[in-house]
């Protein structure tokens, strides 16, 4: 952790365990598109009202939080493509999705009190900034979340692969890609319940194995750069705060 990243961390987290120190003190907060849909075509906004309590809570802490949303539960360009659309057009209308599911976030942590930026890697002056990472860093330095929505804003590239650059550009601590399973696991649990799941991992053993957490670009991109991933699932209430706390959680994936 660098000494900037130290200092950070000095402040306490109310959001996790009360009078413990912060694990991490700026994070990237990877959320899936799907979820947000609750596993159907458009926004639950139950779900959404729910993750934007959860960082709120953690951004009352001290904590400095940026956030990049699939878009999954509107469009997926690759499924798009399978059914007879050039993969081009249907990745931007991907990133359009991811745009529409930072703005429901951005309403939502508002109306918790939460200073909220939207930052889009397509312009779109009318509804968000553009992706300008110093000014990304000043927001969350003035203890405002950050959301980057278009994703990379270049088609051929995951949200997971945009997670991982947005957050080594802005100097996170961290990625915490929230899922909707405990965390990495040896099998899909959804088709073996008895699958192991795996508390640590590296990065390479991720990809060797060919373990279907997100995109392996993303996961070669942390590897390379020494980016630790934080694998948890959100559908626990509190665990984005325990994640922040540096809470045994999830799978930890390290160089």
């Amino acid at each position: 952790m660098s000494a900037a990243a130290a200092g950070r961390g000095e402040r306490l987290n109310h959001a996790g365990n009360p009078g413990h120190r912060s694990k991490y003190s700026r994070v990237l907060l990877k959320l899936g598109g799907e979820m947000f849909g609750g596993g159907q075509v458009g926004l639950d906004l139950d779900v959404v009202a729910q993750v934007a309590r959860q960082i709120a809570e953690v951004v009352r802490g001290g904590v400095q939080v940026a956030v990049v949303i699939g878009g999954g539960n509107f469009f997926r360009g690759a499924q798009l493509q399978q059914r007879g659309m050039e993969r081009t057009r249907s990745d931007y209308m991907g990133m359009l999705g991811t745009v529409m599911n930072s703005l429901a976030l951005q309403d939502f942590l508002e109306k918790e009190g939460i200073a909220t930026r939207v930052q889009t890697a397509i312009t779109m002056g009318q509804v968000a900034e553009p992706y300008l990472p110093l000014r990304a860093v000043r927001h969350l330095e003035k203890g405002r979340v950050v959301i980057f929505g278009a994703g990379m804003g270049l088609p051929y590239f995951s949200t997971d692969t945009t997670a991982a650059q947005r957050a080594l550009e802005i100097g996170a601590d961290v990625v915490l890609m929230a899922k909707a399973v405990d965390g990495v696991f040896v099998e899909d649990p959804r088709v073996n319940p008895e699958a192991e799941l795996l508390t640590a991992i590296s990065h390479r053993e991720v990809i060797d194995r060919g373990l279907r957490v997100a995109d392996a670009t993303a996961f070669s991109l942390c590897m390379d750069n020494g980016m630790p991933i934080l694998v948890f699932n959100l559908l626990t209430n509190g665990n984005i705060a325990r994640a922040v706390a540096g809470e045994k959680i999830g799978t930890l994936v390290t160089t």
